[in-house]
């Protein structure tokens, strides 16, 4: 169903989720009915319960299923899907509730989170890119084909993924070399990073991108660029701010100007999505 196990398990079978690499543990320690029966007392210290578990084993990430689960613990509302809260560096997901009462759910929406849980424990792969800025405060953004949004376009710096063994400075190297023709060149500090979460071909479960300033002259790119790349051009800040086009990350026309107004930051910004 949801591929967490490669065959369904009986209710007695539980302990077999530790062999693939699953563990169970209740948010509330009393059993009843159905949550609509807990009341906020019986939750009461499961939140330091839960953080004295997750320091101990470090999970990557916990699944709460149902919602209540995660509003008992946290007195929070949580939504379905990935949240905010983070438990040291374990993510928190909220699943719908898998009880027969749970009508709100539709079963193929319910089969539809849990495989998104799934997925998004699958190993990042790692990228470094590229904030190509010439003597004019320009920036050189190469227009691809969407990887999460089939049918549309985005703008993103050029790079691409770290081999094994490569430190991004290498990495960046031999990218640029390749996709701009670039051979020297000062490389700059990590200014940015950013998770973004997607399926992709090598079975990684997204990329982590790392963003370093390379400042260069004003060149005309003479690489082999990836032949998804459908245009290359560069962009002065107020360009930016003035387009309606879609940019990676997405707040890179004000994180552009901020980063040119002041400077880069002590440490490398995560810049979301």
């Amino acid at each position: 169903m949801a591929g967490f196990t490669p065959r369904l398990l009986e209710p007695s079978e539980q302990n077999e989720l530790l062999a693939h690499g699953w563990g169970v543990t209740n948010a509330a320690p009393r059993t009843t009915p159905g949550s609509g029966d807990l009341r906020r007392a019986d939750f009461a210290g499961s939140a330091t319960r839960l953080a004295e578990l997750t320091a101990e084993l470090r999970p990557r990430a916990i699944g709460f299923v149902g919602k209540e689960a995660y509003r008992g613990t946290f007195a929070e509302r949580p939504v379905l899907g990935p949240q905010e809260r983070r438990l040291g560096g374990t993510a928190l997901f909220v699943l719908p509730s898998t009880s027969p009462a749970n009508a709100a759910v539709p079963w193929e929406e319910r089969l539809h989170w849990f495989r998104s849980f799934r997925e998004s424990l699958a190993a990042l792969r790692h990228a470094v890119r590229a904030l190509l800025l010439d003597e004019r405060r320009r920036i050189l953004l190469d227009l691809r084909p969407s990887v999460s949004t089939p049918g549309e376009t985005i703008w993103a710096t050029p790079g691409g993924g770290i081999e094994p063994g490569e430190s991004h400075e290498q990495a960046l190297r031999r990218e640029l070399l390749e996709e701009v023709g670039l051979r020297a060149f000062a490389f700059g500090p990590e200014v940015w990073w950013r998770e973004h979460r997607f399926p992709l071909a090598t079975g990684h479960g997204g990329q982590r991108e790392h963003f370093h300033v390379v400042d260069v002259e004003s060149i005309e790119p003479a690489g082999t660029p990836d032949l998804d790349v459908i245009e290359r051009r560069w962009w002065n800040a107020a360009e930016l701010a003035a387009s309606q086009e879609r940019f990676a990350p997405s707040r890179l026309p004000e994180l552009l100007a901020a980063l040119l107004r002041e400077g880069p930051p002590r440490e490398p910004l995560d810049v979301g999505v």
